[in-house]
């Protein structure tokens, strides 16, 4: 299996894989709008999408991360806002393959570092991250607005 970053060819596939995420997430399946997003956000070059394809060509997980910046170091930095792997390939290190590619990113782009977020009840997530090099930030609060869902 390989990581490597998504093109407009993958749509199809990683469509689904999308959907599949925002189900897990107590979203309504939207496969017309998940299809639209992403080739948005892949033909404005607005994320970096890195899929995990297996020796079979089938994607079974991807990541998406969005730009932020820095103002206190002057570098960009990077929210990885997505990460999913289909229930059928989890428990096969899928997840950390996509989050060293995403390590590269950071890394490549000159960036000062990346976050996530996940949810407290997300014990895999939560045993994995540090893991794999990530410090939960204890000093600072998360705070968001949302004007619409």
């Amino acid at each position: 299996m390989i990581t490597r970053k998504a093109i407009i060819e993958d749509l199809k596939d990683l469509t689904i894989l999308f959907n599949e995420y925002r189900i897990f997430y107590k979203k309504d399946s939207d496969l017309k709008g998940a299809t639209e997003f992403l080739r948005e956000r892949i033909s404005k070059n607005d994320s970096e999408i890195y899929v995990c394809e297996l020796a079979n060509e089938q994607l079974a997980g991807f990541t998406q991360l969005y730009p932020l910046f820095s103002s206190t170091k002057m570098k960009r930095l990077w929210l990885m806002n997505d990460l999913y792997v289909n229930a059928e390939f989890r428990g096969q290190g899928l997840s950390i393959l996509l989050i060293e590619r995403a390590k590269q990113l950071v890394i490549e782009s000159n960036a000062c570092g990346m976050y996530l977020e996940t949810g407290i009840t997300n014990e895999i997530g939560n045993k994995l991250y540090p893991r794999i090099g990530f410090t939960l930030n204890k000093s600072s609060n998360f705070y968001e607005w949302n004007y619409s869902d």
